[in-house]
């Protein structure tokens, strides 16, 4: 296993900081990893290197012996979709909790497939009222599934998933997590939280090179999707399952990203999810308490943040379009916020390689924009 050492500055490898919530600044080791050899899928060399990927994808979600995970060669949003088309029944319906964007996408999803669904809107940056979802559950015996987002990027906000799968298990429904934007960071896992089927990234937290997501969850739970109707082809997560459970890839996978996701996983493993959860909430106490210094306001009060993001108001002297020109050329790239909060609001990240002299350049950087703004 690939020993832990301390984030490498991105100066060392002669790019911008991102501080967009993925792609992320990679460790060198995991940059190297993508130049590995020319290698078919169908050969043995594959095979072992899926083998040991849904492995320690598996250790690093939170799986315990019963889980395992599958693999698949997409963003993120792939995973999600390959779980809530292929887990709700056709005779079944899903639950979305919606408080920010990718919660919404719950239900676009859903509706892309025919799935009847039940949006509980709660608005963007509120937290989960868990009487809510317990009386929509009680009143629609019909809803088999709740789609829940672990940490919504949109706003930065982190959900008590643990406390949505005890409601949703109480009422025998299982419970469908985005986890791709916290796997990796934030304490999150499904033999311990009830967390039916976990959707990831190889990217964000867990600072692998982008291309590739995953689902975890029993392997009981995919071999119960057998025989069900198949809404989706190449997101259908018990043909990948039936696959690779042979050492195969049911398509044809992103080699390279693959290298680059198993150097990724040796270094999460060594670091452990507690250390980098450490790390990422220095990065961000840092970042915050700067932000707030500068006078800016932030979205969400503490109790409420995840670590990997923070979203704030934008300044009063200066747009978001400058903010960005002007910190693109100091080194730094950020991110606009999307939709309602796009006219006022804009997104820091502090997930992948950073370090705290990042920070400080990033807040010196800002402070010289505001002074000229």
């Amino acid at each position: 296993m690939t020993a832990s050492v301390p984030p490498l500055p991105a100066a060392a490898v002669g790019q911008p900081v991102l501080m967009n919530p993925g792609p992320v600044v990679l460790d060198d080791r995991v940059r190297a990893a993508l130049a590995g050899p020319d290698l078919c899928h169908r050969e043995p060399e594959f095979s072992d290197l899926l083998t040991r990927i849904r492995h320690k994808t598996t250790l690093v979600a939170g799986g315990g012996p019963a889980h395992t995970s599958v693999l698949l060669t997409g963003s993120g949003t792939s995973a999600v979709e390959a779980a809530i088309a292929s887990a709700v029944p056709a005779d079944g319906g899903l639950l979305v909790l919606d408080n920010g964007h990718y919660g919404e996408r719950f239900a676009h999803i859903a509706a892309a497939h025919g799935i009847r669904a039940h949006r509980l809107e709660l608005g963007w940056g509120t937290p989960l009222d868990t009487d809510l979802i317990e009386r929509a559950l009680a009143a629609d015996p019909g809803l088999t599934h709740v789609g829940v987002v672990h940490h919504e990027t949109s706003t930065g906000m982190l959900n008590d998933v643990a406390a949505v799968a005890r409601i949703a298990h109480a009422h025998g429904r299982e419970v469908i997590v985005d986890a791709v934007s916290s796997v990796g960071a934030e304490r999150i896992a499904p033999a311990e939280d009830g967390v039916d089927w976990l959707a990831g990234s190889a990217n964000k937290c867990l600072e692998g090179a982008p291309g590739l997501a995953f689902v975890t969850a029993t392997r009981a739970a995919f071999e119960a999707l057998a025989g069900r109707p198949r809404r989706t082809y190449y997101l259908d997560l018990h043909r990948h399952y039936t696959a690779q459970e042979k050492g195969l890839p049911a398509f044809t996978p992103g080699i390279p990203a693959c290298y680059a996701f198993e150097a990724a996983l040796d270094l999460a493993l060594a670091e452990g999810r507690e250390a980098r959860h450490a790390r990422y909430a220095a990065l961000a106490g840092q970042l915050r308490a700067g932000l707030e210094a500068l006078g800016l306001e932030l979205l969400l009060p503490p109790a409420q943040r995840a670590v990997g993001l923070t979203a704030l108001r934008l300044p009063a002297s200066a747009g978001y379009e400058e903010l960005h020109r002007r910190l693109r050329a100091a080194g730094f790239v950020i991110y606009r916020a999307q939709e309602r909060l796009a006219a006022d609001h804009w997104r820091l990240s502090t997930m992948g390689r950073m370090t705290s002299a990042d920070i400080d350049r990033f807040l010196a950087a800002l402070a010289d924009i505001l002074r000229d703004s």
